[in-house]
């Protein structure tokens, strides 16, 4: 009789690959993973413990940033959405979990294998809502815009023939307007609550964002075996 093989043993195969304590292992000793603070943790702490992996405590604990998990011969490090990338990049993450956003903004020397599906919202562009009923953004020429992500900002607008000027602002976009600062902004939003709490409406959404798994192309060389099999079991959440 022909054996059946179970839907899960794909994802269990890739567990042994993360866990179990071969050469490579001992050789390199652990793997690291950098992860952005905020919301976006909560999401990578419920998408890493689907697969075995568990370090809840980062959850618990908002100071310590670097957390140990021996059993899996893990370390997590806690830290700005914008830094991922960079310790990512230099090497001292092995992997990382960084937004769309700060991914294009950065243009960082990296290799990004896996759209994780976490962390939506979208990046878009709003103005006043008194402003919003008398304007039409087909007719703009030259505007100020206030934002966190001037390099995305700049190539929207002149790849849609606009002349910009950029205020690049590092939170509170939203007070922008308010005090006059410029008209519009660009900026990401989940649900537009606070952009309705500020009397503000979207004008136009420059792209959806979601957060990637991202690698060092070094570790990816000397980490091969940990780092496939880490990549393969997220991949395999949604195929069981």
């Amino acid at each position: 009789m022909k054996k059946v093989r179970s839907q899960g043993s794909g994802v269990k195969k890739n567990r042994e690959k993360l866990f179990t304590p071969n050469s490579e292992l001992r050789t390199h000793n652990y793997l690291t993973i950098a992860l952005p603070k905020g919301r976006i943790l909560k999401e990578a702490v419920a998408l890493f413990k689907k697969i075995g992996i568990d370090y809840s405590d980062a959850m618990e604990d908002s100071r310590r940033l670097i957390f140990e998990n021996r059993k899996n011969r893990m370390r997590f490090m806690v830290i700005r959405s914008q830094d991922v990338p960079t310790y990512v990049e230099y090497g001292a993450a092995d992997i990382g979990i960084a937004g769309k956003d700060v991914l294009l903004e950065q243009e960082r020397d990296i290799y990004e294998p896996l759209d994780l599906d976490i962390g939506f919202c979208r990046m878009v562009v709003a103005e006043p809502k008194e402003l919003g009923k008398k304007d039409n953004p087909r007719h703009w020429t030259h505007i100020r815009v206030a934002t966190k992500y001037p390099n995305i900002t700049s190539r929207y607008f002149l790849n849609k023939g606009i002349q910009v000027e950029i205020i690049k602002l590092y939170g509170s976009i939203e007070l922008a307007p308010l005090l006059g600062l410029s008209e519009r902004i660009v900026d990401l939003v989940a649900t537009g609550e606070t952009l309705r709490r500020n009397g503000l409406v979207e004008v136009e959404e420059i792209m959806k964002v979601t957060s990637k798994l991202i690698c060092n192309r070094a570790s990816l060389k000397t980490k091969p075996e940990r780092i496939k099999g880490l990549i393969d079991a997220l991949k395999g959440i949604g195929q069981v």
